[in-house]
């Protein structure tokens, strides 16, 4: 059974929440407390976090920093805002996937439903995929140069996943998408440059050459030399 942690102010959200994904078999631990979500995450073994984004005490961008300090768990924001640069303060922050409220019961269902198919094909796997010096392991989603560990969200690994396989194939921003959300999505397609904003940022600060092998193609999308 997969455990998702509820992180929501709201009460009666939370509950909504809960009605939606327990008959689905899904055990739902429910907290309304960002602080404590945290707690919770260092000492319970969780599957998956659904993240508001609007609390008191602490917001769902500045959980999800610290959530990324320690783990590379799946997080999907939870947020009433549409703005695109909320969207990207939120993927900056280390979230996978976000949903705009009001959502529909059915997208929210595939959209778990995607992430957690992705964990378990990937479990059931155990092999490490190597790259001029970049260790990329399938089973624990780590990414390390040399002597540094790279942490990447789950999208981030999946993009340069799909990218360090096919080394020389230019992939659409659709493709991307595609690799990184598995299922039809309303997201935006440039979601996916934000993502490799952040992997470049990374794997420079790791000491990587990223410049050397992640190219842009104008007008398509990009591409692992």
């Amino acid at each position: 059974m997969r455990t998702i942690l509820l992180v929501d102010d709201e009460q009666k959200m939370l509950n909504l929440i809960e009605l939606f994904l327990q008959p689905l078999g899904f055990k739902c631990i429910k907290e309304t407390s960002g602080k404590k979500a945290i707690e919770i995450l260092k000492n319970e073994k969780i599957d998956l976090v659904l993240l508001d984004v609007v609390m008191p005490e602490i917001n769902g961008w500045e959980v999800c920093e610290k959530i990324r300090e320690f783990s590379n768990i799946p997080i999907i924001m939870l947020t009433a805002r549409s703005d695109k640069l909320d969207l990207v303060k939120g993927l900056n922050t280390g979230a996978d996937d976000y949903i705009t409220k009001p959502f529909d019961e059915n997208e929210l269902v595939a959209r778990v439903n995607a992430i957690l198919r992705r964990l378990s094909e990937r479990e059931s796997k155990e092999a490490t995929i190597t790259y001029e010096g970049l260790k990329l392991d399938l089973e624990t989603y780590s990414l390390q140069f040399q002597d540094s560990i790279v942490h990447l969200t789950l999208k981030e690994f999946y993009i340069i996943e799909a990218l360090i396989t096919r080394p020389k194939k230019t992939y659409t921003r659709e493709e991307l998408l595609h690799a990184a959300w598995a299922y039809d999505t309303y997201t935006d397609t440039r979601t996916v440059d934000s993502h490799i904003r952040n992997l470049r940022e990374k794997l420079k600060n790791a000491g990587f050459p990223i410049d050397e092998f992640l190219k842009i193609v104008w007008g398509i999308g990009y591409k692992w030399c």
